[in-house]
Order: C-alpha cells, then structure tokens, then sequence
C-alpha cells in the first residue's frame, strides 16, 4: 500500500508551493464554493433532509476528502447520484438510521482503499456508467416536478410511485411557484452568454428569491438553516447489532454508489489538469472517512462531485488546498447568510436540478453507442431502464452482467477464425484431402466460447475429417478453457474427426500435461508447426520432402 508515500508527495508539493499555486487554490476553492451553495441545499432537499444537511455535508465532507483523498483537485459534497439512492432509504428507514448506513460506507470505502481494490472502477464499461448516468438524470428531473409545481405532497420511497402521485395531483399546482421555477431555469441556460465569472445557478436562485420576497408570493420555503457551524453530535443505536444487520444492504449501495462516482469523477478531473494525477485506493479512504465524519455533524453520505470538481480545476485550484478553501468558504457563508438562505423557495432548488439533470444526460455519449455498435447501445438501454424501473445498485449489477456476457460473446467470435486454404495447405495438397482438413487459429488466451461454434461447423461440414488448431498465438489457458478444449476433443470424436494441434506453447503444453489431456489427445497429434501436422496425414507430398519446407511461409509469417 503506498498511502503514507502519497501523504509524503503532498508535503513535498507544499514545500514548493508558489504564490501562484495560492491564488489558483483560493480562486478555484471560492468558486467552488460559491457553485456548491446553492447544489448542497438543491440535493438535500432532493435527498428528502433538512437544506442545512447539505451544506453540513458540502463544509465537512470537502474539508476531510481534500486532506486524505487520493485526488489534489477533488471537491466532495451531496450530489445527484447519491441523492437518487439516499431518498428511498430516507423515506423507509429514516435519517437517524441513514446516518448509521453512511459510517457503515465509509468504513466499506475506507476498507477497499486499503485493499487497493479503487483501480477496479477502470473495469466498469463504459455503456453501463452512461446507463446508469441518464438513470440518474432522468429520476433527479422527475422527483423535482412537486417543487416545480409547488405540491407539497410526502415523499415516495420510488421514483415511478412519485412520479405517478405528482401526476394525480396537478390540479393543485401553485403558478407562482413554476413561474420562479422558470425564471431559475432560463437564467441557468441563457447567463453563461453573458459571464462565466458567477455561476447562472447563483444568480437565478437570487433572483427567484428576491422575487418571492418582494411579491409576497405563497410558495413554499426550504425554511431555517441554523446560523451555526455544524457540531458534532452522538448518534443514536449506533451500537445496536440487529440494526447494523438490517442496513448492511444499504451501506453497501451508499459505498457502492459512493466509490463508482468518487473515483470517475477523479479521473475526470485527471483528464483537466497536468497536475499529479489521482491515487485511486487513497481517494476511496479519504471519501470513507469523510463519510464516518460526516453523519455525527448531522450530514449525508457524500461523493467526489464532477461539475464542482471541474469548476474548481478551470478556476485555477491546483492542490488540495482548494478543497479546503471549498469548505471553510462554505462554513463563512452559513454563519454570514444562513437567514437569507431560509427565504430560498423550493421551486428555485428544483429549477436548478432540472437544468443539472438535462446536462447530465450524456448526449454524445448515446449518439456514439448508436453510432459504434447496437448491442452496447442495448447495454446502456437496461441499465438506463434498470435505474429509471428498479435502483441505481441493480442497474449497476445488470449492467455490468449484460457487458460480461456480450465481452464473453465478442471474445469468443475474435479468438476462433478459419484459416484459408490458401495460407493453410502447403502445395500439391491433393484436392479429396484438402476438403477433410479444416485449419482454425486460436487467438488469446480465451476461447471457452470454441466448443458450440465447433459443433455446429461438424454439423455444417461433414465431409471434414481433420481438424488442426493452430494455438501458437495461445499464451496461455485457464480451467475454462481447458474443459472447453476436452469438450471439443469429444465432438470431434462422436463425429469420426481427428483433432491435431499444432505450436503449443510450452506453459499451456504442461497444464494439458498436468490434467491428462494431452494423452487423451494423443502426444502424436500435437505438432511444431501446420505444416508438420498436414505432412503427417500424406508424407508423399512435395512440399514434405526433406530440403522443400524451407520453400513454405512460416506460420509467423502468414499469421
């Protein structure tokens, strides 16, 4: 593990730091900052907590995750994907128990880092994150529509129940609030032509604010925030066996969840910098300890957060400084504007979501799975639906099954391909012999897909006789791969044709020795080269003749 030499490389980068590096961090951390404020209080609400839960998570979260996470650029805090998860196990086990879930994440992250199990992420395909990132998307929009239309309906434990009670309600709904609403979301769009230097999030929620106040308008409010920082608190029956048993599923989605989006945000935000890049197995710690910490200050489980990530790279944050700086701005706001915050109505937050979820939705991402292949377009299709139907961690797992299967598929279509007879037949071969020989070559070390695809060329090709597998190009073989090869031995067999194998490497040599199938074989039909194998079924030809086989391209040649 080389966390204590990741803590000294951040020791050795502050002795050289630079004024420059000082304003990028305060620049980068303000900006953040100011971009969070408003995100915190919109995805607390949709998580189904109190506003200042999210601000509590955005100080504490940032301020833990940027001293011990792996990525010197990372800003953690509430966001959208774990909003999706947290607000059904809010709604059924409540936020006393939720805290208890989230310590028992962060310990889950905290023990995969040490297990430097974070380069893993790297293996989910890339369909399945675009999946389950639309999912995602799609269920943020959807649960903000009471907030949009000023319904102050209780909360359903499911997207689709939600949804379909928003729906059944809209007789009730509150024009002043959708007309804040829209006001949020066309300054959120349309603000970015005019700067960039303050965020249109920030500027529509003022905006939204000052117009409710101003007209008097009857919308609801997110209410008191405390004008205090958050203080640590004990947490109730965190000792008790028999709960920690009954939310052991949901602290396994929340550390799921919580290290998939961590770590991709990371390499999003190694993608934006030439700056050290992200240590994935020290990032998983520092989000599972920010998510022990977290809940005793009365916060919910957090993620590394892409778009505030992002904000604080282009606005120049540079170390973990940033971060930092991220949460202590964010704590200096709460004690200075807690009260203004109160008059926040909750359709400005919901407008702000409904922008972010639009711009969740992986555009080009959809259009290139269309574009390259349908099956991983399928791929991203189930787990889009899985999310949107079911929930983001079994979206996740039917995902990552249907990408298996489909990777198991092409693998086995890829390393199987019949060599013609061009390449294969030495010359002179006479023509009845050549239809009873069938050369196919072996790519990879997978090819446990062989045996059905044999079968069914038996079936098609009757009149072959001779099958020789050139595996010269086999490093090596698993016990998959092994049966695979006995499987095909015995059709051959049942079907009076003879398996000849030919440039057997010498490590998958000594498994097929070691498990009794190379006699099974037979050691006379194992030969160096194609060649040799053919000029053992008709030693006459010319091309067999001593002197001759140097006329013939190698196998390494035609390969």
């Amino acid at each position: 593990m080389n966390v204590d030499n990741s803590f000294s490389g951040d020791l050795r980068v502050l002795q050289g730091w630079t004024f420059a590096h000082w304003r990028g961090d305060i620049t980068g951390g303000l900006t953040a900052a100011v971009v969070a404020l408003p995100l915190a209080l919109a995805f607390a609400v949709a998580s189904g907590v109190d506003p200042k839960a999210g601000l509590y998570t955005a100080i504490v979260a940032g301020i833990v995750a940027a001293v011990f996470g792996g990525s010197p650029v990372q800003i953690t805090g509430p966001t959208g994907a774990m909003a999706v998860i947290l607000v059904g196990i809010i709604a059924k086990y409540g936020i006393e128990k939720v805290w208890i879930a989230g310590v028992m994440a962060g310990m889950i992250q905290v023990a995969l880092g040490v297990a430097q199990l974070g380069r893993l992420v790297k293996f989910i395909p890339y369909p399945v994150t675009a999946g389950f990132t639309n999912g995602i998307a799609v269920i943020i929009f959807g649960g903000q529509l009471n907030n949009f239309f000023g319904l102050q309906l209780p909360r359903s434990e499911h997207f689709l129940t939600g949804l379909w009670q928003t729906v059944t309600h809209l007789e009730g709904l509150n024009w002043a609030a959708v007309g804040l609403a829209s006001v949020v979301i066309v300054t959120k769009l349309f603000w970015a032509r005019l700067t960039t230097t303050i965020p249109g999030s920030l500027v529509g929620l003022v905006l939204a604010t000052a117009l409710a106040s101003l007209l008097h308008l009857q919308v609801p409010t997110i209410g008191a925030i405390p004008q205090s920082l958050p203080i640590p608190h004990t947490i109730p029956h965190w000792n008790d066996f028999g709960l920690i048993q009954e939310l052991i599923n949901p602290a396994l989605a929340l550390a799921a969840l919580g290290s998939i989006e961590s770590l991709l945000s990371a390499v999003v935000a190694d993608g934006m910098t030439v700056s050290e890049k992200h240590n994935s197995d020290r990032e998983l710690i520092g989000q599972g300890l920010a998510n022990i910490v977290v809940p005793f200050f009365g916060g919910i489980p957090a993620t590394g957060a892409i778009a505030r990530t992002a904000v604080n790279v282009r606005s120049g944050g540079k170390t973990r400084l940033s971060g930092v700086i991220h949460g202590m701005a964010l704590a200096i706001i709460v004690l200075a504007l807690a009260p203004l915050a109160s008059q926040i109505p909750l359709a400005a937050l919901a407008g702000i979501l409904m922008v972010t979820s639009i711009r969740m939705i992986e555009w080009e991402a959809i259009g290139l799975l269309v574009r390259a292949t349908y099956s991983d377009f399928a791929v991203m299709i189930l787990t889009w639906m899985v999310t949107i139907f079911f929930d983001l961690v079994l979206a996740v797992e039917v995902g990552l099954i249907a990408a298996g299967a489909l990777f198991i598929k092409r693998m086995s279509d890829l390393s199987l391909s019949k060599v013609p007879e061009t390449k294969a037949f030495p010359p002179g071969l006479p023509l009845e012999l050549s239809k009873q020989i069938a050369v196919y070559r072996v790519d990879g070390p997978v090819f446990f897909g062989a045996a059905e695809r044999f079968a069914t060329f038996l079936r098609d090709e009757p009149e072959v006789k001779y099958l020789i597998l050139r595996m010269r190009f086999v490093p090596n073989m698993d016990t998959t791969g092994l049966v695979a090869l006995e499987d095909i031995y015995h059709d051959l067999k049942r079907h009076n044709c003879r398996l000849l194998i030919s440039g057997l490497q010498p490590e998958v040599q000594q498994l097929l020795d070691r498990s009794g199938l190379l006699d099974k074989i037979g050691r006379e039909n194992c030969f160096e080269t194609t060649d040799a194998a053919i000029c053992s079924l008709n030693p006459d030809l010319e091309a067999c003749q001593p002197g001759l086989a140097s006329n013939r391209r190698s196998e390494e040649r035609v390969a």
